[in-house]
């Protein structure tokens, strides 16, 4: 009985496609990345579907080289998101001028050195991401440390695990409050509806199903290789990695944690990779944190959001499949 179960588990995980096709929720839009191309789709007020679809560029050394792949990837896709991000808004701004909205200088500033604002904004991006979820809960557990005497004069052992653990728990909580505060943001649930469309249609994409609203509508929202899943994936990584690395003072810590970041980035890509390409016990259980907190992140999309998600995802599909291979 139990072989014909994993036979059935393997015939079912082989009919997949599990795709390398990711994406990201812009203002009333969706951002496509695929092998050879990248796409934003953008729903106008006018009804009609506005579509950009680009060429990538070839990928450096960097993407075949395990860990170091995720460091590449992540920068990059960042950087791409936030551009794509930057597209939407000033979409959705020329709209708003075409309405009677004025230019203000800031506005022309940006139209004059659109790089220098995406640098700026991406500057600012990171350093808020590693103030609140690095620096933040590195200095709280500190502070614990110096009030109660816990662990205090110790760089390795018990004490400074149980503290790393400590550590940990407070970067979930306050990842958790981040995400409930945005989720209460109507202008955010739009971008939300559109992360779950992306989810839906990927999943339609990888079920072998037309790329039909019908069927995209009926695929869950929660999809184990997401952004969400990622974070979260980051922050088990790093409680492990800061554990064995051990407690000193409070700037040396926080030092040891900016340089470490990248290897946490690194090995968390990993492992989402792992579970984004198979279907067992263990992958499941990586993408468990990740499906539950997608639930914060995503929201059920309506018919027209899932068709600008299928205009995205129909843009990037490459012409031969063995460029979409993990």
């Amino acid at each position: 009985m139990a072989d014909k179960k994993q036979k059935k588990q393997k015939q079912a995980d082989e009919a997949c496609k599990r795709t390398t096709i990711g994406g990201q929720a812009l203002i009333e839009g969706l951002l496509m990345l695929g092998p050879k191309k990248q796409a934003i789709a953008l729903r106008q007020p006018d009804g009609e579907i506005r579509l950009d679809v680009k060429e990538r560029s070839a990928k450096s050394a960097g993407f075949n080289l395990p860990i170091l792949r995720g460091v590449v990837r992540l920068v990059t896709q960042m950087k791409t998101g936030i551009s794509a991000l930057m597209f939407s808004a000033e979409a959705a701004m020329g709209e708003e001028e075409e309405t009677g909205g004025k230019e203000t200088a800031l506005d022309r500033f940006a139209d004059r050195h659109p790089n220098l604002v995406m640098g700026f904004t991406l500057f600012v991006s990171l350093g808020l991401s590693i103030a609140l979820f690095i620096l933040l809960p590195s200095a709280l557990t500190d502070l614990i440390r110096r009030l109660t005497g816990f662990g205090l004069g110790e760089t390795r052992g018990g004490s400074v695990f149980i503290l790393s653990i400590l550590e940990g728990l407070v970067r979930i909580l306050l990842f958790l409050i981040y995400l409930w505060l945005t989720s209460r943001a109507s202008e955010i649930r739009r971008v939300w509806m559109y992360h779950g469309a992306e989810h839906k249609t990927i999943a339609c994409y990888e079920a072998d199903l037309p790329l039909v609203v019908s069927n995209a509508r009926e695929q869950s929202r929660l999809h184990p290789r997401c952004g969400t899943s990622f974070l979260f994936l980051v922050m088990l990584v790093s409680i492990l990695t800061f554990s064995i690395v051990g407690r000193y003072t409070v700037w040396l810590n926080i030092l040891i944690r900016l340089a470490l970041l990248p290897l946490i980035a690194g090995v968390a890509y990993e492992l989402i990779r792992y579970a984004g390409s198979r279907d067992n016990w263990l992958t499941r259980a990586l993408s468990k944190p990740g499906l539950a907190l997608q639930r914060l992140t995503t929201a059920e999309p309506d018919d027209s959001i899932l068709e600008v998600a299928i205009e995205a995802m129909k843009a990037v599909i490459p012409d031969n499949p063995n460029d979409d291979n993990w």
